[in-house]
């Protein structure tokens, strides 16, 4: 297992936790936050302008009025894979950027999932 701190970087600038992602344990994906490819996502890039590690930092907007969060292309990827990033946003919130990583690095899990 990695150290805490470096699994905390896996977590993605909207939540999901990239470090139990196939593709980023295979080594065919870097993340989120390395991946230059990514860069139509205006989540990722309202963060990186604002110096945040996630939308977890900000304090301006609660993430239900976000357009940038709560896009079509959100809102679709969460309908498709049953995830819930406003819980993990807010689980972040709770416990840190830490505590998510190791909790979602134990469970195996991408995101918290929608009930």
């Amino acid at each position: 297992m990695q150290e805490n701190i470096s699994l905390s970087e896996n977590i993605a600038y909207c939540g999901l936790y990239c470090g139990a992602c196939r593709s980023f344990i295979k080594g065919k994906c870097p993340g989120c936050k390395k991946n230059d490819k990514t860069s139509w996502c205006k989540i990722r890039l309202c963060c990186i302008n604002n110096n945040y590690r996630s939308c977890a930092d900000c304090n301006i907007i609660e993430l239900n009025d976000c357009k940038k969060f709560n896009n079509t292309i959100g809102k679709l990827f969460g309908l498709i894979f049953n995830s819930n990033r406003t819980a993990c946003i807010e689980r972040i919130r709770e416990i840190g950027y830490n505590g998510f990583a190791l909790e979602m690095d134990d469970s195996r899990m991408q995101t918290i999932k929608r009930r």
